[in-house]
Formats: structure tokens, sequence, C-alpha cells
């Protein structure tokens, strides 16, 4: 702890603000104090596409480090953001010194291979109504409060764009899944914010209780 109090470096970021680029040199590690960030891939036309979404208490750019290449997305700050950077010598001397550090770096790698396998299977078996309904969850789980009807706000840190690039699927297909939500009375959606009632309903979509979408 006081190696590291003495080395890591805190740096703020605005939203739009870019943290690291897909491809460029791993120089160290990246801790998310407070804010939200946006993993982004180039597609094969080079354009953006949002393939996660990170925040307070999360760590970027360990894969990155851990496998000696570059950063293997963009990482962009949503909102205003804390952002602790620890240079790769700090991380280097750390491990050497604690390797019970090094192995819950393996362990977080772990689950996160197994997250983007249950992902993987999700995005090729499970209705679009029902990944939409998770990716609600996720986001609830991350960012959301209660209205004075006791109803739950989410926030949606991202343009319908880049939510429908998600959950695998077109804009005009996420619309589409969002307008039977509402006409279900599952949630209602303005721009960057989703309105649930009701969580139990929400809750039976993730579980394939409601008809799926044709």
């Amino acid at each position: 702890m006081k190696v590291l109090s003495g080395h890591k470096v805190g740096n703020t970021y605005a939203p739009g603000q870019v943290v690291f680029y897909e491809g460029n040199t791993c120089l160290g590690i990246h801790c998310i104090e407070d804010g939200s960030v946006a993993l982004k891939k180039a597609d094969a036309a080079g354009e953006p596409v949002v393939v996660g979404l990170r925040g307070a208490g999360d760590t970027l750019g360990y894969l990155a480090y851990f496998s000696g290449r570059g950063y293997s997305s963009t990482a962009v700050a949503l909102t205003h953001s804390r952002i602790c950077f620890i240079d790769r010598a700090v991380v280097r001397t750390l491990l050497q010194h604690n390797p019970s550090l090094g192995l819950g770096f393996l362990k977080k790698m772990a689950s996160q291979v197994a997250d983007a396998e249950r992902d993987r299977v999700r995005a090729m078996t499970l209705p679009l109504r029902t990944r939409v309904a998770h990716l609600l969850l996720v986001l609830k789980d991350r960012s959301a409060s209660v209205d004075g009807s006791g109803s739950i706000v989410i926030d949606l840190p991202l343009p319908r764009r880049d939510l429908a690039a998600m959950v695998g699927a077109r804009p005009e297909s996420l619309s589409r899944v969002l307008r039977e939500l509402e006409d279900a009375g599952v949630a209602r959606f303005a721009p960057r914010e989703a309105v649930v009632p009701d969580l139990d309903a929400l809750l039976d979509e993730v579980e394939g209780k409601e008809a799926p979408s044709p």
C-alpha cells in the first residue's frame, strides 16, 4: 500500500475524453475511482462499437499488461470520471512482492473470459427482447434511482446505436423491442433513461416468462 500510494497518479476525465486508444502500447493499469467508461472496438468498417461498460471499482488495461500486447479496445469516459493510473514498472514491483495480487488478477481474467463466453452464448440463443431486458438489469446495478412513485429510473449512458451494438442488434430492431416493452408496461424509455414501474416484470422478461418477440 505504501508503494502504491507513493506512485499512483490520479487523473480526471471529462465526458468523451479518451483514457487510452485501441492498439497503443500498455503503459500501466487504470483503476476507476468514480464515473463511467465505455470500451470501444473498431468494427470491419473502422467504426467504433461499444463492447463494454466499466464503473467505479473496475480496473482497465490489465489484459494488455499481462499479454504484452497493445490495448484491445479504446476507453472513453462517459461521465466526469476520476481514474487512478499505476505505471507498469510499479505494477511489476507490486506483483513481485505480492504473489496474491497476481493470483487476484488471474481470477479476474478467468472471470472475464467466462463472462465473455456467457455473453456470446446469450447473443446466439436468446431472443433480442430477453437480451435487452438483461442489459437493463446490468445498467440498473450500475446507476439507478427511485422516483416519487416508486419506479426505478435507470440511466442509459449511451445512445441507442451503441446500446444496440451491445446486444448484437440493429438500431431499428432495438427500437422495435423498446416499443414492445413499453406496450407491455415493462418500461418507459426516454433518450437517456428507462423507467421501470415494476422490477418483477423486468425480471420475468429476463427469465423468459413473457412471450419472446417474433
